[in-house]
């Protein structure tokens, strides 16, 4: 409750004062739409590819195993077939490992570069701020008219970053 309280003083406050001036800013179109977060994306894209394509291989060797097993098994000599599953068990193990490391590291890179060009796009936000004389900046507001929307400014501002 006296969170509640003091944005609504901190509202009224602002909102009795005629000279404030107050901007919003997508952080979502942002990460998306800046020319550098596609630049970022295209990054980490060929950065994984490889990646992506042995681990597809993988599972098509594991999937191709699977079904020469699940058609042939029956007929196998026990020793073959005894053979082929734990060879279908390693490479799923070793799948599954791949996948996960695939993902962490995918994770890290993602959260790394996001964290990067959030810090320009705040260097940005605030050298509008300074330079514009805004007396407030909010990111992702749940409602903002387009009269105090700053996304494209910034977006510009990032462009020359």
């Amino acid at each position: 409750m006296r969170t509640y309280s003091f944005l609504l003083f901190f509202a009224l406050t602002l909102s009795a004062q005629a000279q404030t001036k107050i901007g919003v800013v997508n952080t979502e179109r942002l990460l998306r739409d800046s020319p550098m977060a596609v630049a970022i994306g295209k990054k980490l894209e060929m950065e994984f590819d490889k990646r992506k394509a042995d681990i597809k291989k993988q599972a098509e060797r594991v999937d191709s195993l699977q079904k020469q097993l699940d058609r042939e098994g029956v007929t196998m000599p026990e020793a073959e077939r005894r053979i082929k599953e734990r060879e279908l068990a390693s490479l799923s193990r070793d799948l599954q490992r791949a996948q996960r490391e695939y993902r962490e590291d995918e994770d890290l890179r993602v959260n790394d570069e996001r964290r990067n060009l959030l810090e320009v796009a705040n260097r940005a936000i605030r050298q509008i701020a300074q330079n514009e004389k805004f007396d407030l900046i909010v990111q992702d507001a749940v409602y903002a008219s387009s009269s105090v929307d700053l996304t494209d400014k910034v977006l510009k501002a990032m462009g020359g970053q």
